[in-house]
């Protein structure tokens, strides 16, 4: 057993990359749904990825430490300057030790954002460690985020295969310090090594995702898309892989290779109609946009990573609440005034009776909300509009994951910006929000999400496996929902229905 100890004397065991059970010897954890039972049309019309043995012997998905792992390189994500402070490189630097920080500061300096720069491993276990710099996300700048991320997954293998180094082991390279949601920044990076290792896979012996435990469980739901351990896992991941997976070396794909601005990131612009930059980067009302990205601000950041602020915590905060309360309302007049019949004629959102206790009921129909298709701003905007009457007192919201697809899972940073512009008494006045034919998806999402999102409704929110089990909180009669909704039920669940006691 070899140990090793940085300078503040913490001292653990070095784990060897050969101790690392491989994603080809690890047995399903989680079953993917099988869509073609419930009619849902596949995306592919062969796999993308097909099942192979070799390949998935190389892959390595284990929690922990990555300071501790013996490989020949480990990857540091940082920013440019190189001294950013986060606890995966706080490891690194403290179990390197201070020749690491010279080694920077004297030689490599800087790291331009998508590039590597390559160090000593100094007293790692290590023998190198590969830095490189993430990038931030805005939803107006979303594809030339994920070119920028795969290029750091494959910059951080080209290097190492420049080195002749066979085992490499990678940190989440993409942060929820940059707004990067971390199920999108995960397909980035699957999708990434693969192609890689479909290309050069006699360059590499192993590769290893070292993730943190808020990550383990998109990487064990995402992994099988990409490494399916069976013809079985390959074939389910038709109906799983999103329609556009990437160009041969794994970058996403783009109609041409210029970066347009427009007005909706979900919307392609007609013909060849361009915007100008500065006139998009002036406006500030539409969800997603600059100005809104840094009203959020550092303070955000520590407060969902848990770190002490280092300016007045209570200043910030007044000023981020009037800020936030400013542009609440201007978002309620234009909600009042504006024509908002394309959203309301799609009939995902809309008010169904009342609950057993007097509330009203607001149901959200996931299939029918095509999140890459609409108009994202108008969609806020409508949400405001119907429920800023109603959540002056008590509501409850029932969601019907239904039959969903990929394209009607909305982004993590686009549920963050809904929340967060929302004031506090949509958070208070919501006494229940029932997910119904909920997913493992759904399950892993809304863990994520009211845990370091919305730890305020986090013990509000409750996964049904049925529509009969809404009845203990709601008439039958009160609640009005698709015919598809309720075949699916009768499909999944029989004809039985749950007969609830009556409230006391």
């Amino acid at each position: 057993m070899r140990l090793v100890m940085d300078p503040l004397g913490m001292v653990a065991e070095v784990v060897e990359v050969e101790s690392l059970k491989r994603w080809s010897h690890i047995p399903p954890v989680h079953h993917l749904t099988d869509y073609s039972a419930i009619g849902e049309e596949q995306k592919h019309t062969s796999s993308p990825f097909p099942y192979n043995p070799a390949i998935n012997d190389k892959i390595c998905l284990w929690m922990g430490d990555i300071s501790v792992l013996s490989v020949d390189a480990i990857v540091n994500s940082t920013n440019e300057s190189m001294s950013e402070r986060n606890p995966i490189s706080d490891r690194i630097c403290a179990r390197a030790g201070q020749a690491l920080r010279e080694e920077i500061r004297q030689e490599v300096k800087e790291c331009r954002t998508g590039e590597v720069r390559v160090t000593q491993g100094h007293n790692l276990p290590a023998r190198y460690v590969i830095h490189t710099v993430g990038p931030k996300y805005n939803l107006k700048y979303q594809t030339a985020a994920e070119n920028t991320l795969h290029s750091c997954y494959r910059n951080v293998l080209q290097k190492a295969c420049e080195l002749n180094l066979s085992t490499v082991a990678f940190c989440v390279i993409n942060s929820v310090r940059r707004n990067f949601p971390p199920d999108e920044g995960a397909h980035i990076a699957l999708r990434t090594v693969r192609r890689f290792l479909e290309q050069h896979g006699n360059s590499l012996d192993a590769v290893v995702f070292a993730v943190e435990n808020i990550d383990v469980g998109i990487y064990e739901v995402l992994l099988p898309l990409y490494f399916p351990r069976s013809v079985q896992e390959e074939e389910t991941a038709l109906w799983q892989l999103p329609a556009n997976v990437g160009g041969p070396d794994g970058e996403p794909l783009l109609p041409d290779r210029q970066i347009r601005i427009i007005d909706n990131p979900q919307h392609s612009l007609d013909g060849d109609e361009s915007v100008d930059l500065s006139s998009q980067l002036d406006s500030s009302v539409t969800v997603g946009e600059h100005a809104f990205s840094q009203m959020q601000g550092d303070l955000d950041q520590q407060r969902l990573l848990g770190e002490r602020p280092l300016t007045d915590p209570i200043g910030e905060l007044m000023i981020k609440e009037m800020q936030n309360k400013e542009r609440y309302e201007r978002l309620l007049r234009r909600a009042k005034t504006e024509d908002l019949s394309e959203i309301s004629g799609i009939g995902c959102l809309y008010q169904s009776g009342v609950d057993r206790f007097g509330r009203p009921v607001i149901v959200f129909v996931g299939k029918w909300f095509h999140f890459r298709e609409i108009n994202l701003d108008k969609a806020l905007l409508y949400l405001i509009y119907l429920l800023d009457p109603l959540v002056k007192s008590d509501y409850v919201i029932a969601y019907f994951h239904t039959l969903t697809s990929n394209a009607n899972h909305p982004s993590f940073t686009w549920l963050r910006e809904v929340y967060n512009v929302l004031p506090y008494k949509y958070k208070k006045n919501l006494k229940a929000f029932y997910i119904v034919h909920p997913t493992f998806w759904t399950k892993m999402m809304t863990w994520w999400f009211t845990t370091f999102m919305a730890p305020a409704i986090k013990q509000k929110v409750h996964s049904l496996p049925g529509v009969e089990y809404l009845y203990s909180a709601m008439s039958p009669d009160q609640l009005e929902i698709p015919a598809y909704i309720t075949e699916y039920d009768m499909s999944m669940n029989g004809l039985r229905y749950f007969q609830p006691e009556s409230p006391t």
